[in-house]
């Protein structure tokens, strides 16, 4: 893996790799989304089902688009028993975590019979979308759903790719089962997603779409919000990793690659103070890729997107990791606490030499639906807030307006609207 010195140039050069990896440039990838969105859009089941047959090569119809209740039973027998109670501990832990991040209406009122407030409401249908084939991960099912559930969402779908014999993975099944969806559909790709965000004859339309895929999958989302709410674009993975002289040179490597694994696009970032420590952190990685099953991939990744940074400041290296906001960022130093306070931009923050990042994938409970790309300086993890609305509430007495309606109108007049001026003034003509 290849070791730099962190400078302004070289810290420059991994951003622009980094950020070359976004969904955009796509041009023909785009083309081809629009085409399904609006096929989808203008005959519904139809244009469905034969996308459906296109690309996973499965005939559909009303009647099996969606995951009987036999199916879920099947799914439960396919999958090790020991497996599905290690599926439910995660999703108690997930639950649990979502629970402190509910949020209440509230009213506030003055003597002069002001009335302000905020309601508080979960959107009514949500639409889960989970990667099928190889890329079939149900922690993410768990992830999408829950946060849902304990927002109090009114419909919770499910929509992933079948095979060609029009079967489910069978852990994405149980996964949302256990989560508690409402529903599972057998349908992925773009397709999917605009199925979700317009509706069919079959698939409800959904109030927000969240949930990770392929470019198509990210393009798609990106066209259809403002018809829909979506979480985010995703991008490919990333991890970043903070260590002094302290930290196990094996598990800081095994850490970088447990991210590497995911695509050749993810990202693996080393920053830390000790040149001994980036030396074996590299022999270490030598060593893994000969026993892992994806070193092809973490190879590529690698090449394309590894870097492990040395400097001899600290304060150097918390500017280049606040300025590449990575998805997950794991600190291993000395004070880790400490560090943390000055990390601004990260989608989750991993402290200590046993906190490694796929404590947070699969079983520790804050959401592993994370920013990438950067997005971290402005996008927060998939929660609960994602799946409600605030509204506003203001009532005024004629009292309460009376002190202030002069001031209102100055205001609207300032901006060239008399109309709104005048819905103040008439009141008190």
């Amino acid at each position: 893996m290849r070791i730099v010195r962190l400078t302004e140039d070289t810290k420059k050069e991994a951003l622009e790799a980094l950020i070359g990896r976004s969904p955009s440039g796509y041009e023909e990838q785009e083309k081809a989304v629009r085409e399904i969105i609006e096929e989808i859009r203008t005959r519904g089941d139809e244009a469905l089902f034969a996308y459906e047959k296109k690309f996973d090569r499965c005939d559909l119809t009303k009647e099996t688009v969606r995951v009987s209740r036999e199916e879920i039973e099947e799914a439960y027998a396919a999958l090790d028993p020991a497996f599905i109670e290690v599926l439910k501990k995660a999703a108690a832990n997930i639950r649990d975590y979502h629970e402190k991040q509910k949020v209440n209406s509230w009213i506030t009122t003055r003597e002069d019979g002001v009335i302000l407030g905020q309601k508080i409401t979960p959107i009514e249908v949500s639409g889960c979308y989970v990667p099928g084939g190889r890329a079939a991960y149900p922690s993410s099912v768990l992830m999408n759903v829950v946060p849902a559930k304990v927002a109090g969402v009114s419909h919770i779908m499910v929509a992933t790719p079948p095979n060609a014999q029009g079967k489910v993975t069978p852990g994405t099944i149980v996964a949302a089962d256990i989560a508690g969806a409402d529903a599972i559909y057998k349908c992925g790709g773009a397709q999917a997603i605009a199925a979700m965000a317009y509706g069919t004859e079959s698939i409800p339309r959904a109030d927000k779409i969240t949930g990770p895929g392929n470019i198509y999958v990210a393009l798609a989302k990106k066209a259809c919000f403002g018809v829909t709410g979506i979480d985010s674009v995703a991008g490919p993975s990333e991890i970043l990793v903070i260590a002094d002289e302290t930290a196990n040179a094996r598990y800081v490597a095994a850490d970088l690659l447990s991210q590497a694994e995911h695509d050749p696009m993810a990202s693996a970032i080393l920053l830390t103070t000790s040149m001994e420590l980036a030396e074996q952190v590299s022999d270490e990685i030598d060593g893994f890729l000969k026993t892992l099953s994806r070193a092809k991939i973490i190879e590529e990744s690698l090449e394309s997107y590894g870097y492990i940074f040395v400097s001899e400041s600290m304060d150097d290296l918390v500017d280049a990791a606040n300025t590449i906001a990575s998805e997950h960022l794991e600190i291993v130093t000395k004070d880790p606490f400490q560090l943390m306070t000055r990390i601004r931009n990260a989608g989750a923050i991993f402290l200590g030499t046993y906190s490694s990042e796929p404590l947070g994938d699969y079983f520790a409970g804050p959401n592993h639906i994370l920013p990438t790309n950067g997005t971290a300086r402005f996008f927060s993890p998939l929660g609960v807030d994602q799946f409600i609305k605030r509204t506003s509430i203001i009532s005024y007495s004629r009292e309460a307006l009376e002190k202030v309606h002069k001031d209102i109108e100055l205001f609207a007049e300032n901006e060239g609207l008399t109309a709104h001026a005048n819905s103040i003034r008439v009141r008190f003509e």
